[in-house]
């Protein structure tokens, strides 16, 4: 009698062993499942961000382009002989000495002195 006894509180301590185990199992379980969807979404998330990263980076690209062309077709203009005597006789027109101008514009003196005794037409 007093070995059954035993051996009952044996396989009831064993019992609940098994019952605590099974729930940490569950647990567990539980905890993979999140963490495998919570990794889903990263990479998820991630591919996504990856993508909007290389629309931005053609963008980019595009818009440099753009710039590079409008810059060297800026840069042509101001270059350009008619640029410079419109600029030329505008700032003569504002007061400013052939000195100032031939500074502003890289070119001489005498050159500037040359477009502002050009035929009048332009004043």
């Amino acid at each position: 009698m007093v070995l059954a006894f035993f051996f009952y509180l044996k396989l009831r301590k064993s019992e609940i062993l098994v019952r605590s185990l099974q729930d940490k199992q569950q647990e567990f379980l539980q905890k993979l499942d999140f963490n495998a969807r919570l990794e889903k979404e990263i990479v998820e998330t991630f591919a996504k961000r990856q993508e909007e990263l290389a629309l931005l980076e053609e963008k980019l690209h595009q818009r440099t382009t753009e710039m590079r062309r409008l810059l060297e077709q800026a840069e042509n203009f101001t270059k350009s002989p008619q640029f410079l005597r419109q600029t030329i006789l505008s700032g003569f027109r504002r007061g400013q000495s052939a000195q100032a101008l031939a500074q502003a514009t890289g070119l001489s003196v005498d050159e500037v002195e040359l477009i502002l005794d050009q035929p009048k037409a332009g004043l």
